[in-house]
C-alpha cells in the first residue's frame, strides 16, 4: 500500500501507526488531528522507533485535512474515549459530529479511499459512514471482533495455561455487553475448549471478554485500552495491505446475512486487498441466534437514537 492515513491522533491511533510503521504496511502513513503539533510529535516519535526496526515507511504528522490526498485506506480513530462509568453509548452524541466532519473531509480530498472506523460506538458509527459516504459495503466497515478475539483468547490461555498460539476463537455481534462470543467455535490445538473447560469455567470467560473494555478503563481510571486495539488494527490493515483473505470478525454492513439488512454488526469476514472480499454467514442454533438477535436489536436501537440526532 502507498499511502494511508490515520484521522486522531489518540492513544489508539498512536498505537496503531507504532505498527503499522513498523511492519512496513505502507510506504507513506499520515497522522492526522484536529492537535496538529501533537500530531507531528508522535508522527516523528514513530517514525523514529520505525527507523530503528528497519522499517522504511514514512510517518508525517499536521491537522491539514488535505493529508488525505491519495490514501488508499483510512483508519478512523478520532473521537472522546470513554471515562468510567460510561458505556459506549454515552459516547455517541459527541463522536457522530466529528465522524461527520471527518467524512466531509474524506469526500473532498480520499473520495475513494476504503474507510476503516474504530471510533466507539463502532457498530452505529460505521452504519453512519457506509450511509453519508455512498460507498459499497467492501469499502466501509469497523474494527471490533478482531479486539473481542483477542480479548478471549487471552482469557483462555490463562485459564488452561495453553500456548495463545494454539487457540482459536470468535466474536459476533454488537460491540459492548451485548456480544455474541461462539464457544462451540472456540478451540485449543483444534481441540473444542469444553474439553478443557467446564461449563461454568467457560461462562466466566464469555462474561469477562463481554466486559473487557470496561475492565481496563475501570483500572486505568484515565484512559481506556490503546495497545491491543491498535494492534487489532494493524492486523485488519495488514490483511487488506497485502491481500491475504484473511477471515476475521468485521463490523459489516448486513444485507440478509444472519436474518439482518441495513444495519452494521460484528461477522466473520474475507479481508483482502478490495475490503471485504465476502461476508461468512455460519449455522447459529438456536440459543446463539437468540443472543444473535438480542444484539442486533441493541444495535439498531442505537442507529435508530443516532438518526435522532
Amino acid at each position: 500500500m502507498n499511502k494511508l492515513s490515520i484521522v486522531g491522533a489518540g492513544m489508539v491511533g498512536e498505537a496503531a501507526a507504532q505498527v503499522i510503521a513498523r511492519e512496513e504496511l505502507c510506504r507513506e502513513l499520515m497522522l492526522i488531528d484536529v492537535q496538529g503539533e501533537l500530531a507531528q510529535g508522535k508522527a516523528l516519535d514513530v517514525w523514529q522507533a520505525a527507523v530503528e526496526s528497519g522499517s522504511d515507511t514514512r510517518v508525517i504528522g499536521g491537522s491539514d485535512a488535505q493529508m488525505l490526498q491519495g490514501s488508499e485506506l483510512v483508519v478512523i480513530t478520532a473521537g472522546v474515549p470513554r471515562k468510567p462509568g460510561q458505556s459506549r453509548q454515552d459516547v455517541l452524541s459527541i463522536n457522530l459530529p466529528i465522524l461527520d466532519s471527518i467524512l466531509a473531509d474524506i469526500r473532498r480530498h480520499a473520495p475513494t479511499a476504503t474507510l476503516l472506523v474504530v471510533s466507539n460506538p463502532v457498530d452505529v458509527l460505521t452504519y453512519r459512514a457506509w450511509s453519508v459516504s455512498g460507498l459499497g459495503r467492501d469499502k466501509v466497515f469497523g474494527q471490533a471482533g478482531v479486539l473481542d478475539t483477542a480479548r478471549m483468547k487471552c482469557f483462555i490461555a490463562e485459564q488452561t495455561g495453553f500456548s495463545a498460539r494454539d487457540i482459536t476463537a470468535l466474536v459476533l455481534g454488537g460491540h459492548g455487553d451485548s456480544m455474541v462470543p461462539l464457544m462451540r467455535y472456540c478451540a485449543v490445538g483444534s481441540v473444542p475448549l469444553a474439553h478443557f473447560l467446564s461449563t461454568e469455567q467457560i461462562e466466566r470467560i464469555v462474561q469477562r471478554t463481554r466486559q473487557g473494555g470496561g475492565e481496563i478503563l475501570g483500572l486505568k481510571k484515565l484512559g481506556s485500552a490503546c495497545d491491543a486495539p491498535g494492534v487489532a488494527i494493524a492486523q485488519m490493515v495488514d490483511a487488506i495491505a497485502n491481500g491475504r483473505n484473511r477471515i476475521l470478525p468485521t463490523v459489516a454492513i448486513l444485507d440478509g446475512e444472519y436474518g439482518r439488512k441495513d444495519i452494521a454488526m460484528g461477522v466473520p469476514c474475507v479481508l483482502a486487498g478490495g475490503g471485504i472480499e465476502r461476508v461468512i454467514e455460519l449455522p447459529l442454533d438456536a440459543q446463539e441466534q437468540a443472543m444473535f438477535d438480542h444484539s442486533a436489536d441493541q444495535v439498531m436501537r442505537d442507529i435508530a437514537e443516532m438518526k435522532a440526532l
